[in-house]
């Protein structure tokens, strides 16, 4: 595994050499400057896109705002340019960080919302910032607009050839600090928060602090991408920066692929050689018949090794065909340009939801990079991953409740509920369907703040505080559903648990400091010992999405231990699964409990409960009923009453 992951850095590093190097050489092969400014253009482009994949694809949220932000990157270096004649090497960082300020503005009150609320908001600003630059006109220039030359460097003024080069050493770094950001443990919190923000928060990744996080960095890279396309255009007006152009980087992201830097510069080449393209009908129609000879292709080799059906890959052949068909037919696209873009844009979207990228790596089963294992791994037992609890302070109880009363309208969910947790014993949390059981785990991980009551974990209260805020001190967690990162790999997963342990920066992650070197390879280390813990050694790298349903239990169980938990809520872990799978589980949770971890246990299987349980407690209609050692609660009349007889509860 490890000469293959050596294999593939190599060969994805020589390919990125090559790149590099056909970008650097293409001015002195093609000195068309026609062609060198839109392939300038495109790169300018990827660069807010890259910014933009990190709030879109990772984090999930819609930003309708980003032509707001890379207006305001060109007007800043306009603006400084133009008023005070600031050299470059000023107006690349103002733009940047004076763009990431506005970023935070924005992101502040407009993360408080989510889906289509942000997506107005996002939108409100983009207009409010194309009017504000319209109407500043004592700084502006208003509609009159601002023109600059291309900038000088040591004195000297640098010409289109020279710029462009510029532009390439800017988007290469832009490319490699974004890079490397998304695979570290930034990446993975702002995945998280696509995935599950509820698991994010309970893994102690604060999901409105990570969104605001993530869309501050965009901003900055639009800022960039902003003041380089000022320099490029070597003109910038308020009407450059309208809602046309936000729709167009949204669905660039989209089209191209997301989570992909590849992706993002094919977005980029699209939505600028598109529009051109469509102005040329002979152009056109060989285009059109390399798409259509391209995915004809894909589409039987994604056939014959059964990725896909003919029936899914008949769309996409017959539409592409059709477009060829169509290129050859018409003499002329200046009546059915914006047409043409149209449809071809919403076929993308809705058959290709995977962008281009996607569609490729399906065709091809094409997986993505995995995390390159740092060599001190081998020598990682499976036991020395789970930390052995901390006793602070001696305590016999390492959490109490009194009176938790959690009413949602008329219904008391949880009433007048008390609940004493001794150190390093396995509580069990019993009851029929609908008794308040996973209301109590919601109250104690704070999804839920009680309505009355005190709740005291370590000598410290809960009640009020953040999910994030109490899984960082000592609270982890499962699901009763479970709520795991879907498209990221199980080691990834568990990762996100140990997020904690990283005090790295921002700085730290875009220059690879020894730091941060130090902290992922431990992180790494770790989280394969975790993962051989629950016996899931093997799948470390397989998409948690795909595997089966009695493992995502044990990974949401490594996921939970990677926060080095005091006490651990296990919400019906054994729900669904096969006898051997329940026997497997038993004995990781004997194990835990060995390690010093205190568990409370919601369990529907009283063999479970019964053999495992040093305390249970019963809860009937958010009350509770019964309390004590197994077999007591077992012979309890209530109990029997409350199973057998009475309680009709979902």
């Amino acid at each position: 595994m490890a000469l293959q992951s050596e294999k593939m850095k190599t060969s994805h590093l020589l390919l990125a050499i090559a790149g590099v190097a056909a970008l650097l050489l293409f001015p002195i092969g093609i000195d068309n400057p026609y062609y060198i400014h839109l392939l300038e253009t495109i790169m300018i482009y990827a660069i807010v896109l890259f910014g933009l994949d990190i709030v879109v694809g990772y984090t999930g949220q819609v930003s309708l705002g980003h032509a707001g932000l890379f207006g305001l990157g060109a007007y800043a270096a306009g603006v400084l340019v133009f008023k005070l004649a600031a050299p470059f090497w000023i107006t690349v960082p103002v733009a940047i960080l004076f763009t990431a300020g506005f970023g935070a503005l924005l992101a502040l009150p407009a993360l408080r919302v989510s889906g289509p609320y942000l997506a107005m908001v996002t939108l409100a600003f983009g207009t409010i910032i194309q009017i504000l630059i319209n109407e500043m006109s004592f700084l502006t220039e208003g509609p009159m607009g601002i023109k600059l030359d291309k900038p000088s460097l040591l004195g000297h003024k640098l010409d289109e050839r020279e710029f462009y080069w510029v532009v390439v050493v800017l988007m290469v770094l832009a490319l490699v600090v974004v890079h490397r950001i998304l695979r570290s443990h930034l990446g993975r919190a702002f995945e998280a928060l696509r995935g599950s923000p509820v698991a994010s928060d309970c893994m102690g990744v604060s999901v409105y602090r990570y969104k605001v996080y993530a869309f501050v960095i965009s901003a900055g890279f639009a800022g960039l991408a902003g003041c380089l396309y000022a320099y490029s255009e070597q003109y910038i007006s308020p009407n450059s920066y309208n809602f046309e152009l936000t729709v167009l980087f949204l669905l660039a992201v989209i089209m191209g692929g997301r989570k992909s830097r590849i992706g993002s510069l094919l977005g980029a080449a699209i939505i600028v050689l598109l529009p051109k393209l469509l102005d040329d009908v002979v152009l056109f129609r060989y285009v059109s018949v390399v798409l259509a000879v391209l995915v004809l292709v894909t589409a039987a080799v994604a056939i014959r090794r059964e990725r896909a059906t003919p029936a899914q890959m008949a769309i996409p052949v017959v539409g592409s065909i059709a477009l060829a068909a169509l290129a050859f037919w018409l003499d002329t696209m200046t009546d059915w340009r914006l047409s043409i873009f149209g449809v071809i844009m919403l076929f993308v979207v809705y058959y290709l939801q995977d962008g281009i990228v996607g569609f490729v790596r399906k065709a091809f089963n094409m997986r993505r990079p995995v995390v390159q294992l740092p060599p001190t791994v081998e020598g990682v037992a499976p036991t020395d991953a789970v930390a052995t609890a901390a006793h602070a302070g001696g305590s016999a109880e390492v959490l109490q409740a009194s009176g938790v009363l959690m009413q949602f309208g008329g219904l008391k969910a949880l009433n007048n509920v008390d609940l004493s947790i001794r150190r390093g014993t396995i509580h069990g949390l019993i009851g029929p369907n609908g008794s308040g059981k996973s209301t109590m785990m919601n109250v104690l991980t704070g999804i839920y703040v009680p309505t009355a009551g005190a709740i005291s974990f370590a000598g410290r209260s809960l009640v009020g505080r953040t999910s994030s805020d109490i899984a960082l001190s000592g609270i982890a967690r499962t699901f009763q559903n479970v709520q795991l990162f879907g498209e990221m790999t199980a080691l990834q997963n568990v990762q996100v648990g140990l997020h904690h342990t990283f005090a790295s920066n921002l700085f730290d992650v875009a220059v690879h400091t020894p730091r941060y070197r130090r902290e992922s390879d431990a992180a790494v280390s770790r989280a394969l010992g975790l993962l051989n813990f629950v016996g899931l050694g093997e799948f470390v790298a397989e998409e948690a999405r795909n595997l089966p349903y009695g493992k995502q239990r044990l990974l949401e169980i490594a996921r939970a231990l990677a926060l080095d938990p005091q006490l651990l809520l296990l919400d019906e872990p054994a729900a669904g699964l096969t006898a051997p799978d329940i026997k497997e589980l038993i004995a990781i949770i004997r194990k835990i409990r060995d390690h010093g971890i205190t568990v409370i246990l919601i369990e529907h299987h009283m063999d479970v409960v019964m053999s495992m349980c040093d305390t249970v407690s019963v809860l009937d209609f958010g009350q509770k009923i019964a309390e004590g050692e197994p077999a007591k609660v077992q012979a309890d009349e209530k109990v029997i009453e409350a199973y057998l007889g009475g309680s009709t509860a979902t």
